[in-house]
């Protein structure tokens, strides 16, 4: 019998970007835009071997034809140098080699180090977090004092995985609370679809608006060189939104098997399945005190996100402090718990290990923009593909964009590797277009999450075995769902483009 062939993980896939990059540096001509960035209190035009100053003024962006309002630089929203249209020269080309190709990662974990070490400290902050228990005590405490009031665990459960996943990108970690939920909910009379729509569901729709999460909107931002902030109230606007319609679906579909179970998708489908490890349906009344300590560290775990944002909106944080306050946070919590000392360093190295892999997917598909940039094809891709779409309207180009990332996220699941990847590139080519950098931003998170749903690249088939449901059951029971968070995610970028 033949060993089964599985889908290339992200950094194989991401190496063969690479390759293909240097060998386009062979093919594609050569050429470069000025670039437009802020130095101090005013502009700097880098050109062909040269650097112009200017005034830092709407007059001086008009008058280069860049449609961008000045306060966006003054702000910081616009972080990285901006391709000045009209502005593309030719260039000799300088092909990447074997060596170009073996150095590219090296210098893409190099020149992205410092969203590397905020992955690793956030790894590390949830495995000491994790540690104590104050999650699964948190979420196990709510299921038994909500007892007989289920209506309201599924509205308060699924905005809390909703939020998690919005706020700091819960993914993994979620699978930890089925055999926690699965007897809450069978016990209440309902099947196995309540608790996978709750915990799968609930994160995969908060990758949606992802409002900080540091694996999308921040990773993706950055490598648009745009502020993340940017677009923040119409973000957690639209996670209100989309969770409320998510809560609606799963109530909806919940009285509906509790009035008639024949009519449960599961028992239709797929009989009477039963999850792969043993469920005990406890009788228990009484519900778990939930300590002072306990209450104190998930205080801590959601100011500490609260903060962040705080930080970034006020005092203008970047990387360097947001390490410091999960770092600072880690510690806080091993001072609480009173955390053995070698316990602590171990969760904290174990956890920035489970991010290991991310980190150099961030790293290794900054790599492929070095080749681009190292072999003067960066640009030359920027300017025959902005001819390509020159006096397209802005709204039908946001719209072939998510379908773009629609495709493309069947066969890559990574938000963070996929921002890398494609944001250098396409954030230089919205702005010649016209279109803002928040909602190129956008419509990666929407395409990715509504994708996330059904990929099977993705979460959705080791979600589907903690429940043991098919996957045509799950496509049965969230395709109409699909398609009203769609339609609302096309609303949210043609509002955005145009506001």
């Amino acid at each position: 019998m033949s060993a089964k062939k599985s889908f290339p993980g992200p950094l194989v896939i991401l190496m063969c970007v690479i390759i293909l990059a240097a060998i386009g540096t062979w093919l594609l001509p050569a050429g470069q835009y000025n670039k437009l960035s802020v130095t101090g209190q005013s502009f700097t035009m880098t050109t062909d071997g040269s650097e112009i100053a200017l005034p830092l003024t709407q007059k001086t962006l008009d008058s280069l034809g860049i449609q961008i309002k000045v306060q966006k630089f003054i702000d910081g929203d616009i972080r990285k140098p901006v391709s000045v249209p009209g502005s593309f020269t030719k260039q000799k080309r300088n092909p990447q080699g074997f060596i170009s190709i073996l150095q590219a990662p090296i210098k893409g974990i190099i020149d992205s180090v410092d969203i590397i070490l905020f992955i690793l400290i956030i790894g590390g902050f949830m495995f000491v977090f994790n540690e104590t228990g104050a999650m699964v005590k948190g979420i196990t405490w709510l299921g038994h004092t909500m007892l007989g009031r289920e209506k309201w665990l599924i509205i308060i459960l699924t905005s809390v995985f909703s939020f998690f996943a919005a706020s700091y990108g819960m993914a993994e970690e979620a699978l930890v609370f089925y055999p926690i939920l699965v007897p809450l909910f069978l016990a209440a009379g309902y099947d196995l679809l309540i608790p996978l729509a709750i915990i799968f569901g609930g994160t995969s729709i908060g990758s949606l608006p992802a409002f900080s999460n540091p694996f999308s909107v921040i990773i993706a931002s950055n490598a648009a060189g745009v502020n993340w902030m940017d677009g923040l109230t119409q973000r957690l606007i639209l996670w209100v939104i989309v969770t409320a319609i998510l809560i609606w679906y799963i109530l909806r579909y919940a009285a509906k098997i509790k009035k008639d179970p024949t009519a449960s998708l599961v028992y239709k489908i797929d009989g009477n399945a039963k999850p792969p490890y043993e469920v005990n349906i406890s009788n228990e009344t009484i519900t778990p005190k939930l300590e002072w300590k306990t209450k104190s560290l998930l205080l801590i775990y959601i100011g500490t996100f609260l903060t962040m944002i705080a930080g970034v909106v006020f005092l203008k944080w970047w990387t360097t402090e947001m390490s410091a306050l999960f770092l600072g946070s880690s510690i806080l919590i091993a001072v609480i718990t009173r955390m053995n000392e070698k316990v602590f360093t171990h969760e904290f190295i174990k956890g920035a290990e489970s991010l290991l892999s991310v980190a150099f997917i961030v790293g290794v598909a900054r790599g492929v923009t070095i080749v681009l940039n190292d072999g003067h094809v960066s640009d030359s891709i920027l300017f025959y593909t902005a001819n390509l779409v020159e006096g397209i309207q802005p709204a039908f180009f946001i719209m072939l964009l998510l379908i773009f990332y629609l495709i493309f996220s069947i066969f890559i699941q990574s938000s963070s590797g996929m921002a890398v990847l494609t944001m250098p590139i396409i954030g230089a080519l919205a702005i010649l277009v016209n279109v803002p950098g928040r909602e190129i931003v956008n419509s990666y998170m929407y395409g990715m999450a509504i994708m996330s749903f059904l990929a099977p690249t993705g979460l959705i088939l080791p979600s589907l075995a903690m429940v043991n449901i098919s996957l045509k059951t799950w496509f049965k029971f969230i395709t109409p769902f699909l398609i009203i968070i769609t339609l609302i995610s096309v609303a949210a970028l043609l509002i955005g483009i145009y506001i």
